[in-house]
């Protein structure tokens, strides 16, 4: 466990000499999500998984719904585990956070990995739908909590999350401007849990005029699976974009 302000996180770390890659979750799942790509891409590298404040087997905390404490948590275990220069790997709510952390720490990160995540789409129109969705999955939270599917939070905790993801990401343009370590998006298709199809595809258009923008970020794959099965289905898509930024980190190493 790595303490954390009022909470405490709850790590793994394979150990190993590879390149280490940190693993960010979706906004109330638990590092669990990773194993098909963790074994995809085996003894190879170091893997660093962590469950956030609330979630799995992490302590609860006043924080838990917050954006900025989440990205705090990565300096976090990275000082707690002696990590200099991770990969970070985010899928959804954990592609925003990496590529904050990447852009207020440039030189410490060797690329990024969003997972149908990290996409500058305002989605503030869908407030009251988001609370909506929250109250009346209020009586289920307990169980989806158990099986990684929501955090220990309240119901208007789980809203004020997404809330605040909106607005996180309808500002995320600049940083992905600003961020110069290397960015690979690995993109899925269809709906999602509380977003249709067509605003899901909305949502991924968005990266379009950033890929003309920074050379340093790319599109690595656009699979099949969509955005809830994405670590289940195309988990070799994912791992391959690991590889990729590996490989040229050796190049330029070598």
């Amino acid at each position: 466990m790595v303490p954390v302000d009022d909470s405490a996180l709850a790590v793994t770390d394979s150990g190993g000499a590879g390149p280490c890659v940190m693993y960010l979750n979706g906004q109330f799942a638990s590092r669990a999500y990773w194993r098909r790509v963790i074994a995809e891409l085996g003894g190879d590298f170091r893997h660093i998984t962590y469950d956030m404040r609330g979630r799995g087997r992490s302590r609860r905390s006043a924080s838990a719904a917050s954006f900025e404490a989440h990205v705090r948590d990565v300096g976090a275990v990275l000082a707690a585990r002696g990590v200099e220069r991770p990969l970070l790997a985010g899928w959804s709510y954990g592609a925003p956070v990496a590529l904050h952390w990447a852009a207020r720490n440039p030189g410490r990160v060797l690329g990024v990995v969003c997972v149908d995540g990290g996409y500058p789409y305002d989605f503030s129109y869908a407030e009251e739908r988001i609370r909506r969705l929250w109250r009346r999955s209020a009586p289920l939270l307990p169980l989806l909590a158990v099986l990684g599917m929501a955090g220990r939070m309240s119901a208007d905790q789980h809203a004020q999350s997404n809330i605040e993801l909106s607005d996180v990401c309808a500002a995320l343009g600049p940083v992905l401007d600003e961020v110069t370590c290397p960015v690979r998006y690995v993109v899925a298709t269809g709906g999602n849990l509380g977003g249709g199809r067509d605003e899901m595809e909305r949502m991924r258009a968005t990266l379009g005029p950033v890929l003309a923008r920074n050379p340093n970020v790319r599109m690595s794959a656009r699979v099949a699976s969509n955005h809830s099965r994405i670590l289940r289905e195309d988990f070799r898509a994912v791992a391959a974009a690991v590889r990729e930024l590996a490989a040229a980190r050796d190049r330029d190493t070598g």
